[in-house]
């Protein structure tokens, strides 16, 4: 088992920044890349962003250029930073641990929540306009 514990949520203005942190504990060696997700409230959940175990990332349309992903093996941390904040960002973040392998799959099956078996809590952004 993994455990996965969001924290760094919070309200900010449009145009702002926050940075998401996510703890992971347990079999982690079990895990082969680690991703970040949303779900707002009457819409689909969203993956967003993935780190592969190669440390190769990749984003969704919605946020590339805007989040970045990153993640700190030595303090089993991932991360994160969220800049240009909309208000469309809104959303509960759920941090997610992967399915291996992840090298070599392709940027859809990355983006696919069917792709995670590991999830976590959630923190909850809130963009203001």
């Amino acid at each position: 088992q993994v455990q996965l514990v969001e924290s760094g949520g919070g309200s900010v203005q449009a145009g702002g920044s926050l940075k998401l942190s996510c703890a992971a504990s347990g079999s982690i060696h079990t895990t082969c890349g680690m991703g970040w997700s949303r779900q707002a409230p009457g819409k689909e959940r969203e993956l967003v962003s993935f780190i592969s175990s190669d440390f190769t990332t990749t984003y969704a349309d919605s946020v590339r250029g805007r989040f970045t992903i990153s993640q700190d093996n030595a303090k089993n941390t991932l991360y994160l930073q969220m800049n240009s904040l909309k208000p469309e960002d809104s959303a509960m973040y759920y941090c997610a641990a992967s399915r291996c392998p992840s090298v070599g799959v392709g940027r859809s099956r990355l983006l696919d929540a069917g792709f995670y078996n590991y999830w976590g809590q959630g923190t909850q952004v809130t963009v203001t306009s």
